[in-house]
């Protein structure tokens, strides 16, 4: 494990620090979140909000507490790997949490129920009932829309809508229900899945009544002035169209000067829009209540925004990846046969590469409570602006190795006060981080920033 590494990135999703185990209940609970989520790595003797590493004093018996710790408070059983890391003349507790077949984990004094963590942002949060039933299920293979609504038989579902849907691909057969599991048998007779009743049933919003889209375009850059809104209650293949002409009714366009002629572009790709709006309805959690899809257009981003974390196991670096997990395996198969999603796991990717056509930066991909957002920015914009002397700087980063602001100074030929103060500048726009004990620490190192 590299802790120079660790220590470049921020607090997140899978990294947390922890200056020392005076708190060991807070520890734990990080430990429950991080198993039960995407995994992470915890490292006491590291200043939360600073990064400074403090070190703790007696590495062997500490990692000896916190084992003990682990197995006495937490069930069921969790055994994270534990390394001792050097760091200069003191050391680092390193805490690997792996992504556990065994959720939900909890906290024992608090119980099964109450006692569900799951890492949100660089928080913990405690698992509301319906976060603990997805982590039951995710636990068991299944998914929510797989589940069977034994109240109601087989003709709660509109088999002439889903027939019209599917007439441009093929003909429906009644059979084609049960292939696509859009019907189950329960006890003995059939009856509808979540899927089939999000996407066919007759009477959808009777059980599902947060399953739509909210729509608003705003004036300026905030909710204060709205301009226009729609409620899209269609069924979700219908409602997937309803919102991309939304977006495309207030479309703002630009005007380019070309070499012959006027050229008007929009200023948000459509493929774009359409992948983030498809994503948004497949990838949803319909077992939360309370709120529906949400599409808010500004002057400069579209915002859309579904009820659900990421799926258990999965980061955002992991969806830029094209790494993917499928949360709802009826609708998705659904829309797969209809050619709205073309191959599984790309519609982040094809997402990004129409932004990245159209001049625009790379959709911004946020888990912000219980719900994830995409945002697309409408500005145009460039790599970020430098000047002769801070590129020399980045250069001298571009290896990897962390540098003293000395040896930064002798490779741009400035002095380390300048040096320094140039250096404070491109902290503070994200792209250099610097790693060390405290502020005036004399051994403080410099490197390029990384995504978190």
């Amino acid at each position: 494990m590299d802790l120079v590494e660790l220590l470049k990135r921020p607090e997140g999703k899978t990294l947390e620090f922890k200056q020392n185990l005076s708190s060991p209940e807070g520890v734990m609970r990080s430990i429950v979140a991080f198993s039960n989520t995407a995994g992470g790595t915890l490292l006491i003797g590291v200043q939360d909000k600073s990064r400074n590493v403090r070190g703790v004093k007696d590495p062997l018996a500490l990692e000896e507490r916190l084992a003990n710790l682990v197995a006495d408070s937490i069930a069921p059983r969790l055994m994270p790997d534990l390394e001792i890391l050097p760091w200069r003349r003191t050391h680092v507790l390193a805490v690997r949490i792996y992504p556990s077949p065994g959720r939900p984990h909890y906290l024992k004094s608090a119980g099964s129920e109450d006692g569900v963590y799951v890492r949100v942002g660089s928080t913990n949060r405690r698992a509301d009932r319906e976060l603990g039933e997805e982590l039951r299920r995710f636990a068991r293979g299944e998914t929510y829309d797989e589940q069977a609504m034994p109240e109601l038989d087989s003709e709660a579902l509109d088999f002439r809508a889903a027939s019209e849907l599917f007439a441009p691909v093929r003909k429906l057969k009644r059979a084609d229900l049960d292939t696509l599991r859009l019907l189950t048998v329960h006890q003995g007779r059939k009856v509808p899945t979540v899927g089939g009743m999000l996407l066919f049933g007759k009477e959808r919003e009777r059980y599902f009544p947060d399953a739509w889209i909210q729509a608003g375009r705003f004036r300026g850059t905030d909710r204060s002035r709205i301009a226009d809104g729609a409620e899209i209650r269609g069924h979700p293949v219908q409602a997937v169209e309803a919102a991309v002409a939304f977006v495309q009714k207030h479309n703002l366009r630009a005007a380019e000067i070309g070499a012959l002629r006027r050229v008007e572009r929009w200023m948000l790709p459509a493929a774009a829009v359409r992948e983030a709006v498809i994503n948004a309805v497949v990838h949803a959690d319909y077992a939360q209540r309370g709120a529906p899809i949400r599409l808010a257009m500004f002057d400069d981003r579209l915002e859309i925004e579904s009820p659900g974390l990421l799926p258990f196991g999965l980061t955002v670096d992991d969806l830029r990846h094209g790494i993917s997990r499928l949360r709802n395996r009826v609708i998705g198969r659904v829309f797969h046969e209809l050619g709205l999603i073309e191959q599984w796991g790309s519609g982040i990717q094809r997402m990004t590469t129409a932004c990245r056509e159209a001049g625009l930066t790379d959709p911004a991909l946020e888990e912000i409570g219980t719900r994830f957002r995409v945002t697309i920015a409408t500005t145009r914009t460039r790599a970020p602006s430098v000047d002769e002397t801070e590129h020399d700087i980045l250069e001298a980063l571009a290896r990897g190795k962390g540098l003293s602001t000395q040896a930064i100074a002798a490779r741009i030929k400035r002095s380390p006060r300048a040096t320094r103060t140039r250096l404070m500048n491109l902290i503070g726009r994200g792209l250099v981080r610097e790693v060390g004990t405290s502020p005036q620490d004399p051994k403080r190192q410099y490197f390029l920033a990384m995504k978190s």
